[in-house]
C-alpha cells in the first residue's frame, strides 16, 4: 500500500461537468427530451461519478445532419486557416493540461502521470497539425502525351466516425480528430461509455476555439451512448469513413457494416506485444524498458507487453531480476492520484474476472505463476479493481496466450536461435508492436528485415510501448491494418483525384492509340 499524501481530486466544474451533461454536442448545446441519463463508478474509489447523457437515434440524425451542412462550409476553408483553429486549441489545452489530467486518472484509474502525458500527446498531436496544415502535398507526375501536365490533388472526405476506447480517452481522438480537421473533413465521435466525462471535459475546451473563432456548427461533434451507438455509425452511409478503436471482436462487427456499404475504415484493435531479448542485450536497459512496457496503465494498453521472450542462456538470471522489480513496483499499487503510486486500478471489476480467468487457464495447461495475479483488499482498495501484476511461464500456442487479456499478465517464453525468437514473436494472429533488446548488429537487422518482425511497429533497445505522435501508428494482421496520427496518415482521412491537362491543340491519346473520325 502506498503512503498516505495530499491526493487533489477533479474539478469537475471548470469542465461545465455537474450531476447532468449533455450527451451530444455540435459545438453549442443540444438539449433532448429523449435521452437518458448513466452514472458511471470510479475504479479508484467506488465512488459516482457525474451522470452522462446517453443519447437518442434523433438525436444522433440531428447531429450527423449538423456535420453534413457544415463539411460543405468547412473544405473550403484554407487548410493553414483550419490548422490556426487546431493551433488555438492546443494552446488551450495547455492552460489546463494538469485539471484534464486529474480527470483522466479519477475516471479510468490511469495514474496521474501518465494522464499527463496522455494530455501532453494530445497538445502534441495540435502541435504536428498545425505544420501539417501547410504540407497536404500532391504529386506532380510525368505524362507520356506532349503537351499535357498530370497531377494528383487531395480533397477532404466528408464527415469521419471516430469510435474510440477507454483506456486513451483523448489521446486517440487527437490523433483523428486534429488530422481530419485540417485536411478539411468534419468529425463525429463516440467516446467509449467507461470514459465519457474525459470526453466532454476535452471537447469542453474545444467548445470555446469553436465559439471564439466561429468555426462553423458541427465541424466538431461528441454523441454519447453504448456499442449500439457505435453500430449505428458503422452502418451510417453518411460517415464515409469510420476509425474505430477497440478489440477485434469489436473491430470485425465494425469493419463487417462498413464493408456492406462500401466505406473506409481505420481499425486499432487488439494487440498481443513481444520483447525478444538476446544475450547480446544491455540488460539493465531492457529490464527498465520491460518493467514499463509491462505494467504501464496496468497492463491495459494495445502496446503493452504481453509476452516476453528469453534465450535460454539468460532466461533465469534476468526472470530472476524482473520478479524483484515487480516486488518492489507492486509496494506502489494504489490511488493513481497520489504521485508515488505507479499502478493504478483496473478499469471495472469484469476486467479483474477476465484476467483471473486467463490465469486459471494458463495454470491448467501448465503454466506457473512466478509472481502476483492477486486480487488485492483492505483499505485502499476497496473498489476490488486493484490487482498485483503476473509473470507467468506459458507456451506460444495455448489458446489462452494467442488472445489478447487486457491486464497486466506477462507470459514468459523461452527461444535457441534467433530465427526462433521471431518465430514466437510472430506466431500470434495480431501484429501491432513489437521489440528486440541487443547489440549484435545481425540480429538487430534480421529483426528489421523482410524476415523479421511482422508488426505495424517494429523497434530495436526500446520497449513496444510508448509510441511517438510523429510516426503513423497501427498494426497488422488482427490489429486491422489501420494508421493513424503522423507521417502520411492523413492520406485516409482524404480522396486522391488524379488530374490531366492538356493544355495543346491536340487530343493524344494514351499508349498510342489511334481514334481518327
Amino acid at each position: 500500500m502506498v503512503s498516505e499524501s495530499t491526493i487533489a481530486l477533479p474539478k469537475w466544474e471548470t469542465f461545465g461537468l455537474k450531476a447532468q451533461n449533455s450527451g451530444a454536442s455540435t459545438g453549442r448545446e443540444i438539449l433532448t427530451d429523449d435521452s437518458v441519463f448513466h452514472t458511471n463508478i470510479s475504479p479508484v474509489d467506488v465512488q459516482p461519478l457525474p451522470s452522462v447523457q446517453h443519447i437518442q437515434i434523433s438525436t444522433y440524425d440531428r447531429v450527423i445532419q449538423q456535420a453534413q451542412k457544415a463539411f460543405l462550409e468547412w473544405r473550403l476553408v484554407p487548410a493553414p486557416k483550419r490548422g490556426e483553429v487546431i493551433r488555438v486549441f492546443g494552446e488551450k489545452v495547455r492552460k489546463v493540461k494538469s485539471d484534464l489530467a486529474l480527470i483522466l486518472s479519477y475516471e479510468i484509474g490511469k495514474t496521474y502521470q501518465e494522464a499527463l502525458g496522455e494530455v501532453q500527446e494530445v497538445i502534441d498531436m495540435c502541435d504536428f497539425g498545425v505544420g501539417l496544415s501547410r504540407q497536404l502535398y500532391g504529386l506532380t507526375i510525368a505524362s507520356e502525351r506532349p503537351h499535357h501536365r498530370m497531377m494528383e490533388q487531395w480533397h477532404p472526405l466528408g464527415v469521419v466516425g471516430i469510435i474510440t476506447s477507454f483506456n486513451f480517452p483523448v489521446a486517440v481522438w487527437a490523433w483523428n480528430a486534429v488530422i481530419a480537421a485540417v485536411c478539411g473533413d468534419t468529425t463525429v465521435w463516440k467516446p467509449s461509455e467507461k470514459a465519457p466525462l474525459s470526453a466532454l471535459a476535452i471537447f469542453s475546451v474545444l467548445r470555446e476555439v469553436i465559439e471564439e473563432m466561429g468555426v462553423p456548427e458541427g465541424v466538431f461533434n461528441i454523441v454519447i451512448g453504448d456499442a449500439t451507438l457505435g453500430q449505428q455509425m458503422a452502418s451510417d452511409a453518411r460517415l464515409p469513413l469510420i476509425s474505430a478503436t477497440g478489440s477485434i471482436r469489436m473491430g470485425r462487427s465494425v469493419a463487417q457494416q462498413v464493408a456492406k456499404r462500401l466505406g473506409r475504415t481505420i481499425l486499432e484493435l487488439g494487440g498481443n506485444n513481444a520483447v525478444i531479448v538476446t544475450p547480446h542485450a544491455n540488460m539493465d536497459l531492457a529490464l527498465r524498458a520491460v518493467t514499463f512496457a509491462a505494467l504501464g496503465t496496468t497492463g491495459q494498453r494495445c502496446t503493452t507487453l504481453r509476452r516476453l521472450i528469453l534465450h535460454e542462456s539468460i532466461y533465469d538470471t534476468f526472470l530472476e531480476r524482473l520478479i524483484k522489480v515487480y516486488e518492489q513496483a507492486s509496494q506502489k499499487i494504489g490511488n493513481p492520484l497520489k504521485p508515488e503510486t505507479l499502478i493504478g486500478p483496473l478499469i471495472d471489476k469484469a476486467a479483474v474476472q477476465m484476467m483471473q480467468e486467463a490465469l486459471r487457464e494458463v495454470q491448467e495447461l501448465g503454466g506457473k505463476v512466478l509472481f502476483g495475479g492477486e486480487v488485492l483488499s483492505g483499505p485502499g482498495y476497496e473498489s476490488g479493481c486493484y490487482v498485483r501484476p503476473a509473470i507467468v511461464t506459458a507456451e506460444n500456442h495455448w489458446p489462452v496466450v494467442q488472445r489478447e487479456t487486457f491486464a497486466p499478465i506477462l507470459y514468459v517464453l523461452k527461444y535457441k536461435t534467433i530465427e526462433e525468437a521471431i518465430a514466437l514473436q510472430n506466431g500470434v494472429p495480431q501484429g501491432l508492436s513489437s521489440s528486440i533488446f541487443t547489440d549484435n548488429l545481425r540480429e538487430a537487422e534480421l529483426f528489421l528485415s523482410a524476415a523479421g518482425s511482422d508488426c505495424g511497429i517494429a523497434n530495436v533497445n526500446i520497449g513496444p510501448s510508448g509510441a511517438e505522435i510523429g510516426g503513423a501508428f497501427g498494426g497488422e494482421k488482427e490489429t486491422g491494418g489501420g494508421r493513424e496520427a503522423g507521417s502520411d496518415a492523413w492520406k485516409a482521412y482524404m480522396r486522391r483525384q488524379t488530374v490531366t491537362i492538356n493544355y495543346g491543340s491536340d487530343l493524344p491519346l494514351a499508349q498510342g492509340i489511334r481514334f481518327e473520325v
